[in-house]
């Protein structure tokens, strides 16, 4: 029975478009992914600083994984909770300008282990209809009413907000949306908060590191916890969350994702440190990917692309999930990598390729890109 089931429900995702099938890469050089011996231009990675690569950021790695254990073999409730974990999150918290701060393995369970331990039944969430699908799995494991808003609404959220201020709810959203490539409405959000009094969940993993001052982000006035991942810009793996005094205990004794998880290691909270450092000296970077990220947009929407994109997360509209996928193979065999974002990921019927710029990208990597995905659509 199970078997069958299998066969039939991949059979129906090949022919709907919704197949996945990752590529195998051999290594990646910088920019590059090798595939199959060749050197594939990648426009399908996180790695906005470039960080991922650094030799600098590789020798405190290793250094740091020289040092200390390669695993803390434990939970942070049980016997791993190191000390230098614990300092590092607090320079977390003091850099982004936060009370306190909690690692996680991962930025989708740092979402789940917030938003289920949060909240409970009878009470109310208002999402953007486009947050990650970790922080949806989250509010269904809660237990909690939810409603969603128009994405980046904020006359549809203020109407939410009118209907149920009586209940108190708690607004979920993103500073940087990690598909449509948009920046929240930070100004208007603010002044909802302020007249409704709600609190807030601000997913900035796209945002830390690439934008705001020193890479502090864009949503500091506006968000009660905010969520970070180091597997972006950061250049590392894991993820943290930065919140009010308090909530770390809380967090403690009731996030079952924190409680039941090998805590990550004491080299990856050493390394976390030295990316502090690293991050407030990067201005030169993050520069340059804000203007190949307008230049590239420039010359797809000079060609007669719809794109969607504030900064350095571009969406190519190009809805049917078939065309998608096959617009990305065929950029493939012209050496470019890029992402055919598809349902569930992005809604159905609303396919996008989904580019990702980096600040090791170059005019010539730009014009590449647009001069192939032209040739591919012809």
């Amino acid at each position: 029975m199970f078997k069958k089931r299998i066969i039939n429900k991949l059979t129906a995702q090949k022919e709907t478009g919704l197949y996945r099938k990752p590529v195998e890469i051999e290594n990646k050089e910088g920019k590059f992914l090798l595939i199959e011996g060749r050197k594939i231009l990648n426009f399908a990675s996180n790695d906005y600083l470039g960080l991922g690569v650094s030799d600098e950021l590789k020798r405190k790695v290793s250094g740091n994984f020289l040092k200390y254990a390669t695993s803390s073999s434990s939970s942070r409730l049980v016997s791993g909770n190191y000390s230098v974990i614990n300092q590092a999150e607090k320079e977390y918290a003091r850099f982004f300008g936060y009370e306190d701060a909690l690692f996680f393995p991962s930025g989708y369970q740092a979402n789940i282990g917030i938003v289920s331990a949060l909240f409970e039944k009878g009470d109310l969430l208002i999402f953007d209809k486009h947050i990650h699908a970790s922080s949806v799995k989250g509010m269904l494991l809660s237990g909690a009413d939810f409603h969603g808003y128009n994405h980046n609404s904020m006359s549809h959220l203020c109407k939410w907000l009118e209907k149920t201020s009586k209940n108190k709810p708690a607004v979920l959203t993103e500073s940087l949306f990690s598909m449509d490539g948009d920046f929240l409405d930070v100004q208007g959000f603010k002044a909802l908060k302020e007249r409704f009094d709600f609190f807030s969940i601000v997913d900035e993993a796209h945002a830390f590191g690439a934008t705001g001052e020193n890479g502090k982000g864009i949503a500091r006035d506006v968000a009660d916890i905010g969520v970070g991942t180091f597997g972006k810009a950061l250049g590392l793996f894991g993820a943290f969350v930065l919140m009010p005094a308090d909530f770390k205990e809380y967090f403690f004794n009731f996030s079952s994702p924190l409680i039941y998880t090998t805590s990550l290691p004491e080299a990856h909270a050493a390394s976390a440190i030295d990316l502090l450092g690293i991050i407030s000296q990067c201005e030169k970077q993050r520069k340059h990917l804000r203007e190949i990220s307008s230049l590239t947009k420039e010359k797809l929407v000079y060609e007669g692309f719809c794109v969607k994109g504030d900064a350095h997360i571009l969406a190519v509209e190009i809805g049917d999930e078939n065309r998608a996928l096959e617009i990305s193979e065929r950029l493939l065999e012209e050496d470019i990598f890029v992402l055919p974002a598809r349902y569930p990921t992005v809604p159905l019927h609303k396919a996008m390729l989904r580019i990702g710029m980096t600040a090791l990208h170059t005019e010539e990597d730009a014009r590449k890109l647009v001069s192939s995905l032209k040739e591919v659509t012809l």
